[in-house]
């Protein structure tokens, strides 16, 4: 494949996930009847609920719901209405609630009201996107879910421009991985080629762990 074609792969795959606007969100039927009777008990006409995700995009990203009181609506959030409410989503996070589902289910306690949030987590870009913001989207899109079920992260620490290696992308590896005998092959056979896979112009990959401190470590 030729350098253009190379660009053009990349262009192509980055405009499938560039940031969609578009409401994507479901309150299931028996959340929307747990949310009317909550609403309800507040004695306030028009109520609804306001929706969004904090630290999007992120490890530690949270979805939350809130009330949202007639006359503080933010206009700019996207308004879904349904039949005995109107949710409110914040217009940032809802890329973050694409395929978000808000569920309601019974058990002998009561009952408990679950948010799933799949995309949470993942950093949305586009195709104008920096080459940092591409190893950032990689990461933690890709490689970050795998080394988690090892207790284990990645992150961008620096990219420069290396005279004898070309564009050089220095990493910190963290949890699990820190100090973890296997790191090496991690780094080589997996960060690294998936990496270099999507962003043909990443000449190198080096890793600036202090891999001596062996607490917690997945291998040893």
């Amino acid at each position: 494949m030729s350098d253009v074609e190379s660009e053009t792969a990349i262009l192509d795959a980055l405009e499938t996930i560039t940031v969609d606007t578009t409401p994507n969100m479901v309150i299931t039927p028996s959340a929307q009847e747990y949310l009317k009777d909550l609403l309800a008990k507040q004695n306030t006409p028009g109520i609804g609920v306001r929706i969004f995700v904090e630290n999007a995009g992120t490890p530690r990203a949270e979805c939350c719901m809130a009330y949202s009181t007639p006359g503080e609506e933010d206009f700019n959030d996207a308004k879904i209405d349904y039949a005995d409410f109107s949710a409110y989503l914040d217009n940032p996070s809802i890329p973050y609630l694409k395929d978000a589902v808000i569920d309601y289910n019974k058990d002998r306690f009561g009952g408990q009201l679950t948010f799933k949030a799949p995309n949470s987590k993942i950093p949305r870009i586009g195709a104008d996107a920096s080459i940092e913001e591409r190893i950032g989207y990689v990461l933690q899109a890709e490689i970050n879910p795998g080394l988690a079920a090892h207790g284990g992260n990645v992150s961008l620490v620096e990219l420069f421009d290396d005279p004898a290696d070309g564009l050089t992308a220095v990493l910190q590896f963290g949890g699990g991985c820190q100090g973890c005998s296997a790191v090496d092959m991690t780094l080589k056979q997996g960060v690294e080629t998936s990496l270099k896979e999507h962003i043909p112009e990443l000449g190198r990959v080096i890793d600036k762990t202090d891999h001596t401190k062996r607490e917690g470590a997945y291998f040893k």
